[in-house]
């Protein structure tokens, strides 16, 4: 424990406070997205309105604390932060405006003396009276209130020691490290609004280098605000990957200690720069420069809500898969059969009819597990999961890290896996090799889909697929083949195809979904078009198009060659339709096989002239060809709401 009488603690901890008080530029630095308890922004009222009484909530404290109680405002809904931001504390000033406008707004909500705050820091809490509000500086000057009421965190302060810190700070503290005691008469509702307002601001709007942004000419909240604040609200509703956030986290970080290092650079140099040093200092100041964009451009990727969705894998959208285990030292195999009861004839109907044509060897073990979960991280390389038939409720994520297969043994609704809970994906395979049959798995919240191959080969035949947000995500060098299956309710996309991927989808029904498939194509000249087989499947009833290209807009390079076309295959292997079709059902099949093979052409075209522009004069076409395999033909769009295939470009 620290006191004042203990001489070099307090003069430590003394000297920190008053060295972040009296520091303006201290204040205008955010923190991110704060994941404290404290910013569990669930919704209160917003508006303190004419009629007497606060319409505010209190925020008790817990425990037996001396300090009062304070108006609780951190749990306001995104409706009423944007609101307030763009209606009244911002609107549509610019970046370099941005003080002034918060100076103004304060000035005209924040009652100027005569109320009483706790102001909180990070060693302590104490009870202040605010004498004045000095706008401009966004402080406020406080005196004790007597008796002392505080408390400290990880030191002891006397009333004598926290005076000594107030002198110091010429009684002057920052006006968003005051919360405002709870008062039932509503005068201070305004005060107690506007105070969290700016409080939420600083520290998860605005950065520190957002002042030296070249766009000042635009409109601040537009182009910062509102997609800042969209993104703090869906990480508060698990709606944005965990992989993804902590990216974000540390893009942040990285993003300050550039700017500290370039700031502290900057104000090194001499004002005649002439010298050598300073040269020096001035080649290292445009490197941190540079980098300092590429970083801000990340961000603005994952802020952007679009961007996100459609350019997130870029950056780290998903958890770690967990490591494949490999074969079983022992050498065995084992079948897992997974029930939560089993009669008799149950058990002798899986015996005659499953494990003893299928697993007679010598080399297969049997062990019986009640959760589907636990059977599949128990899997070894090789193993067999069985299903029987039941309702399954499980609150993990289903890892497939090692070739296995998992079976429902029964028909397909009558073997249910749900997931309950949040989390980042329902059924995750990373397998060499895996397959999953006859199963139905029905999805809840979770963000990044309800199943995501992000690498190695799945095999999925008669699911159904019960989605709540995207539904199945192949990731690009993964492979999927998914036939005869069943996927609705998508918020997104039903399937969602990554470049360098190959998909292939024969005989499934993809409906009631904001989008059917969505093949994604990327500017990148890395980045290879998937390998497409569609056949047969009835994509029908989707809010947008049955299947939708996103690529980047047609805007070739200057002086590249564009009559050189490299060699794109298109293989079709003729498939017998054994129903009725019409020439409107299938209109789609021709556009999105011409589409897919004009892209491709476009890419290699740009890769071509870029290795030409490194001095490599002989291009091998066969090197730079796609060779794309699309087999796409035999598909019905029905009732999509704006029709079978269409594009969009950014």
């Amino acid at each position: 424990m620290l006191n004042k009488g203990h001489g070099g603690g307090w003069t430590q901890v003394q000297d920190l406070l008053i060295g972040r008080l009296l520091s303006a530029d201290g204040f205008f630095c955010s923190q991110g997205l704060s994941q404290d308890e404290g910013d569990d922004d669930s919704g209160t009222d917003h508006n303190a309105g004419d009629s007497p009484g606060t319409s505010l909530q209190r925020a008790e404290r817990v425990g037996d604390s001396t300090l009062p109680d304070v108006f609780q405002t951190n749990h306001l809904l995104f409706y009423e932060r944007f609101k307030a931001y763009q209606d009244y504390m911002l609107g549509d000033c610019k970046t370099s405006e941005v003080k002034a406008f918060v100076s103004d707004y304060l000035e005209k909500v924040v009652e100027p003396c005569d109320w009483q705050a706790v102001w909180s820091t990070e060693v302590f809490d104490v009870l202040v009276e605010v004498m004045d509000v000095h706008y401009s500086e966004l402080k406020a000057r406080v005196e004790l209130v007597v008796p002392l009421r505080c408390e400290a965190r990880g030191c002891e302060l006397s009333e004598e020691a926290m005076r000594d810190l107030l002198e110091a700070t010429q009684h002057t503290v920052p006006l968003h490290e005051l919360h405002v005691v709870y008062d039932e008469s509503g005068d201070f509702d305004q005060t107690a609004l506007a105070v969290e307002h700016l409080r939420f601001f600083y520290k998860h709007i605005w950065r520190k280098w957002d002042e030296e942004d070249e766009d000042d000419d635009f409109d601040y909240f537009v182009r910062c605000v509102e997609p800042r604040l969209r993104l703090h609200y869906d990480v508060l509703e698990d709606r944005v990957p965990a992989g993804l956030v902590a990216e974000y986290h540390a893009l942040l970080t990285r993003c300050a200690q550039n700017f500290q290092e370039f700031s502290n650079l900057r104000n090194d140099l001499g004002s005649d720069s002439d010298s050598e040093l300073d040269n020096v200092s001035m080649v290292e100041g445009l490197r941190l420069c540079e980098q300092m964009e590429v970083l801000k451009r990340k961000l603005r990727i994952i802020e952007n809500p679009l961007l996100r969705y459609v350019l997130g894998y870029k950056v780290n959208s998903g958890q770690q898969a967990c490591r494949a285990k490999g074969l079983r030292p022992t050498g065995s195999r084992v079948v897992h059969v997974v029930s939560s009861s089993m009669t008799v004839a149950q058990l002798t109907s899986l015996m005659s009819d499953k494990l003893c044509p299928d697993f007679s060897g010598d080399e297969f073990e049997l062990q019986f597990h009640s959760d589907p979960l636990e059977a599949v991280h128990s899997c070894y390389q090789g193993d067999v999961v069985i299903v029987c038939p039941g309702h399954y409720l499980v609150s993990g994520s289903i890892r497939i890290p090692d070739s296995v297969e998992v079976e429902g043994f029964g028909l397909t609704d009558e073997v249910v896996i749900e997931k309950t809970g949040k989390g980042d994906t329902f059924v995750e395979s990373t397998a060499a090799n895996a397959k999953i049959s006859n199963l139905k798995f029905i999805q809840h919240d979770a963000i990044e889909g309800i199943l995501c191959v992000r690498q190695g080969k799945l095999e999925m035949e008669n699911c159904v697929l019960q989605c709540e947000t995207t539904g199945v995500i192949v990731r690009t060098s993964a492979q999927l083949s998914m036939n005869m299956c069943d996927l609705y309710g998508s918020k997104g996309a039903g399937v969602e195809i990554y470049p360098g991927s190959v998909c292939c989808l024969v005989g499934n029904g993809i409906h009631h979904c904001k989008e059917g498939v969505l093949i994604k194509d990327f500017a990148d000249e890395l980045d290879t078009m998937p390998r497409i087989t569609m056949v047969n499947n009835v994509i029908h009833n989707n809010e947008g198009y049955g299947v939708i290209l996103v690529k980047p807009s047609d805007q070739s390079k200057p002086g590249t060659n564009q009559t050189e076309v490299p060699l794109i295959v298109v293989e079709e292997t003729p498939v017998e339709v054994h129903y009725a079709t019409t020439p409107e059902l299938m209109e789609g099949n021709d556009a999105i096989k011409q589409e897919l093979v004009a892209t491709s052409a476009k890419k290699s075209r740009r890769r071509r002239a870029s290795m030409q522009e490194l001095g490599l004069t002989q291009v091998d076409d066969n090197l730079l060809s796609q060779e794309m395999f699309v087999c796409i033909q035999g598909n019905q769009f029905k009732r999509n709401g704006k029709g079978g295939f269409g594009t969009f470009q950014y």
